[in-house]
């Protein structure tokens, strides 16, 4: 295999050999990463947003190296932050949650030496790991060795979508990388004839066994198989000049080509033709990484999910055919009907793929695959399939966020690789989605099909997501009452007539208390460490209502909505902002608090003490800091020497409590008529519950 096409497969017969070329495939990756970015012109390129959307790309250049520091110590790899105050800016963010989720956060980013600097630190550290880890063969998903894989396979995300936010910059911003030269500039040609070809009805089969000998995220696992019938699926991708005629028939300008959604974000983007094509003196040109061409119009045309459907709607009216985008079953058929193998047998790249044959698209007439062309490679290929988990889904341990935050019906799947896709990206069990207004290197092929749309999941149904859920939204159970809502209304009481300007709940979990706090409170941030819990509070304060199913018995479900207008908390949603972070290392734009709710926090996190100390500079003198715990210390959460308390200390009882005083005196005051107790019951099943007891106490913070 070639390391810069295919797939790395993980079993063998040298363990050393394989560790050798597991290093070069980091070190190249990391390496071609850095040279990406030398298409910055300036420093403004650096800060200056590509898309109202994203972060500029100097959170990209940071966000990769954090990664593999974050995971390898999430993975026991490593035991302490290389740069704690950089891994906790470069720390990954919450997606946006619509197109017109514009973010007006301003942040103190580093310079660009700072990051290089980081970056070469870790590279070595990195390497290091990989030089002296215990290595067996076959790697599995299980091993630590996975956490490496991991790190190198995200870089190789976002090689891509950070090339994608380079071509969105000004052009004066960036300039020509040789290796990432474009195809070369050839004769204008007008695009080939498009037709539909008939595809055999017949089975598919998606997912990845555990055993399988190629890294995988954790979508990919799972069994999914499905019949489908006869359909016909055009012979190549659209290609610009076909799109022309939908762009010169005014289609952009007619609401009845678009869905509600796509015609809500044609509305407020001002769409009039593609993102990346541009008219200068009356003549169409195609915008490049790093310049402007001619308009190749026998390449394939580049637009969202949005355009794409509604090109489909257009030509369906023209030909009398009903014409939408294909499934992902349906384009995996055309993927097993190719004759291609998956990516680690290939010798050469069988398409525009992987950086093998130049950093651009290529004419659609020139990969064949089967009756069809560039089924693999050269744009991704937009589907109408939402991503969702097969039967068997499980979580990683390392990346518990990395598909789960996406299932939810706004994430659609995009199918084959681009031009500058590598590693996982290019073989055939990948699946990566994105919000249909987002813009990839992804084009489209349109298909005529009777086989039905898939039924994609809706309910949440992830058994700690739903569970927490249920504890904060759902009925109380035991006349037990509502733990997130009597911790809100306990903080409030102690608060009495003091500031209400800000609040923080740390360790927010699905967002509860903070939407209570926001009843009082001019601005309430949310955080906690995990993104699925942070999603369900963004949905609920975008959408009102998010849909959850628990578990009654065995495999039984039973479906429930938790409903902010129900509970009286839609009116002041606005006044609430989530994040996810790391109690332990927050970002400095988070202070100034009048109060902060930390809810059975403390027993979970690695060193408690370290958020103790720092909390206290957040908090505004006579601000209140609440805690509530049951005191459950445990090793897998809390290494033992970091423990406040539960232990015996000099020969007596050194209790929590204690610990707290040892944390907080001569900063904090504990309140008179504290601590108190205060129970919570959250339920597992229709028959089985936890009843505990947390011990709440109140801290003033008393001037510095």
């Amino acid at each position: 295999m070639s390391e810069s096409v295919g797939a790395l497969r993980l079993d063998g017969t040298d363990a050393e050999q394989k560790r050798e070329e597991i290093r070069r495939l980091f070190h190249n990756g990391f390496s071609r990463y850095e040279r990406l970015f030398e298409h910055l012109a300036d420093d403004r390129a650096w800060y200056e947003k590509a898309i109202s959307l994203r972060h500029p790309l100097i959170f990209y250049f940071g966000h990769t190296a954090t990664f593999f520091t974050n995971k390898f110590r999430v993975a026991g790899l490593i035991e302490e932050h290389l740069d704690p105050v950089l891994e906790s800016i470069f720390a990954v963010g919450v997606d946006e949650m619509s197109w017109d989720d514009l973010d007006e956060s301003h942040y103190d980013w580093p310079s660009v030496e700072a990051v290089r600097a980081y970056r070469a630190r870790v590279r070595e550290m990195v390497d290091a790991v990989i030089r002296r880890l215990p290595l067996s063969l076959p790697i599995t998903w299980e091993s630590p060795w996975w956490a490496v894989l991991m790190g190198i396979e995200h870089e190789n995300i976002h090689l891509e979508t950070s090339s994608v936010l380079m071509r969105q910059l000004p052009l004066e911003r960036v300039r020509p990388v040789p290796e990432f030269a474009p195809e070369p500039l050839g004769s204008t040609r007008s695009a080939p004839r498009n037709e539909l070809i008939p595809i055999p009805a017949g089975l598919v089969r998606l997912g990845k066994e555990r055993h399988s000998p190629l890294y995988g995220w954790d979508n990919e696992y799972g069994e999914h198989r499905q019949e489908l019938g006869d359909f016909a699926a055009s012979r190549y991708l659209v290609s610009n000049g076909e799109f022309l005629e939908f762009v010169e028939a005014g289609g952009y300008g007619e609401s009845r080509w678009w869905g509600s959604e796509g015609d809500a974000w044609r509305r407020f983007a001002g769409a009039r033709h593609p993102s990346f094509w541009q008219s200068e003196g009356g003549q169409w040109q195609l915008r490049l990484i790093a310049e402007l061409r001619p308009m190749p119009w026998d390449w394939p045309v580049e637009v969202n999910y949005h355009e794409a459907a509604a090109f489909c709607a257009w030509k369906s009216a023209q030909t009398g055919e009903k014409l939408r985008l294909p499934t992902e079953d349906e384009w995996r058929r055309l993927r097993d009907l190719s004759g291609l193998p998956d990516a680690d047998a290939w010798r050469e790249a069988p398409g525009q793929i992987a950086l093998a044959k130049g950093c651009s698209p290529c004419p659609v007439d020139r990969y064949r695959h089967g009756d069809c062309y560039d089924v693999v490679g050269n744009v991704w290929q937009w589907t109408e399939t939402p991503i969702y988990p097969f039967p068997g889904f499980e979580v990683h341990p390392y990346y518990d966020d990395f598909t789960v935050p996406t299932f939810d019906q706004r994430h659609n799947l995009i199918k084959g690789g681009s031009f500058i896709s590598c590693g996982n990206e290019t073989q055939r069990e990948a699946r990566y989605a994105f919000r249909r207004h987002f813009f990839q290197h992804a084009g489209f092929r349109y298909v005529r099909s009777d086989n039905p749309l898939p039924q994609v999941p809706v309910y949440e149904s992830d058994t700690l997501v739903a569970q927490y859920c249920d504890f904060h939204y759902g009925p109380s159970h035991f006349e037990v009452a509502n733990y997130p809502a009597a911790m809100a209304r306990l903080a409030l009481e102690a608060l009495g007539d003091g500031p209400r300007r800000r609040a923080l709940d740390i360790g927010c979990a699905v967002g509860r208390s903070t939407f209570e706090l926001a009843r009082v409170f001019d601005e309430v941030v949310g955080i906690d460490f995990s993104a699925r819990f942070i999603q369900v509070g963004v949905q609920l304060q975008s959408r009102g209502r998010f849909p959850y199913a628990v578990v009654e018995e065995g495999e039984l479900q039973s479906y429930h909505w938790a409903d902010l207008a129900a509970l009286g908390l839609q009116e002041c949603s606005h006044r609430v902002q989530f994040f996810q972070g790391d109690a332990c290392n927050l970002k400095p734009i988070h202070r100034d608090f009048d109060l902060v709710l930390a809810a059975n926090l403390i027993d979970r996190l690695r060193e408690p003490e370290v958020f103790l100390k720092d909390i206290a500079g957040r908090i505004r003198p006579g601000g209140l800091l609440v805690i509530s715990s049951p005191y459950t210390w445990l090793e897998e959460f809390t290494p033992k020497e970091h423990w406040l308390g539960g232990f015996k200390k000099d020969g007596e009882n050194f209790s929590t409590l204690r610990g707290l005083h040892v944390a907080l005196d001569g900063l904090f005051r504990l309140r008179p008529g504290f601590p108190r107790d205060l129970p919570f019951v959250i339920r597992e099943t229709a028959r089985k519950f936890q009843h505990s007891v947390a011990e709440v106490t109140v801290w003033e913070r008393l001037p510095a």
